[in-house]
């Protein structure tokens, strides 16, 4: 399994290109329209775009790669956030392509996606359908768990309450991974379980 970051450019998140055969790949959280042509650049078609949450820094690149054929899936509990006003775009006045959800899931279900395996994992508290990802040896984390931080949690359906035990829900996964977050540098489990400033294991 290859894992490909795309920073963005301004504000918006990180990207993850994720392939196994080097030719079709998954799309975690496509933050931009360029993400399209950066998976281009390295000679990756993306079939699938998993959404961490619906909020407009993590969805920009939805209708560019939807235009050219990926599904796109997020949890059954994000899709009226993700497709409606309530992904900040407006609020933050920045311009965003509609797109529309191909496909929905739930906590616990396993993925099977260009020969991949993503484990579902629901973490509601930066939003009420957020989710994390789990595939090998890395944990796709979105805005739920940080490099020393957490999500915040005062936009719609937000709940500090519910984010504390999603975290926590990834603390006691077993074993250390790699954790790749939507924004900033990646880090590893067993680092923020022991030193995360802001929810401890």
């Amino acid at each position: 399994m290859q894992v490909i970051k795309i920073y963005p450019k301004g504000f918006a998140a990180n990207t993850y290109l994720v392939t196994e055969d080097g030719k079709n790949a998954v799309a975690i959280d496509p933050a931009q329209p360029r993400v399209l042509k950066e998976a281009e650049k390295r000679g990756l078609n993306v079939e699938y775009v998993l959404l961490t949450h619906g909020h407009f820094d993590h969805t920009g690149g939805c209708a560019a790669l939807q235009a050219q054929g990926a599904k796109v899936g997020c949890l059954e509990a994000e899709k009226p956030l993700a497709t409606g006003e309530e992904n900040l775009a407006a609020y933050f006045g920045v311009p965003h392509e509609p797109f529309r959800v191909d496909f929905t899931f739930r906590d616990g279900e396993t993925l099977d996606l260009c020969g991949l395996s993503f484990r579902v994992i629901a973490t509601p508290g930066h939003t009420a359908g957020g989710a994390c990802f789990l595939a090998g040896d890395t944990l796709f984390t979105g805005d739920t768990l940080f490099a020393g931080d957490v999500g915040r949690t005062d936009f719609p359906t937000g709940s500090g309450a519910a984010l504390v035990q999603s975290v926590k829900k990834l603390y006691a996964l077993k074993g250390d991974f790699r954790v790749c977050p939507g924004h900033e540098e990646d880090t590893r489990l067993d680092e923020e379980r022991r030193n995360n400033r802001c929810i401890r294991a």
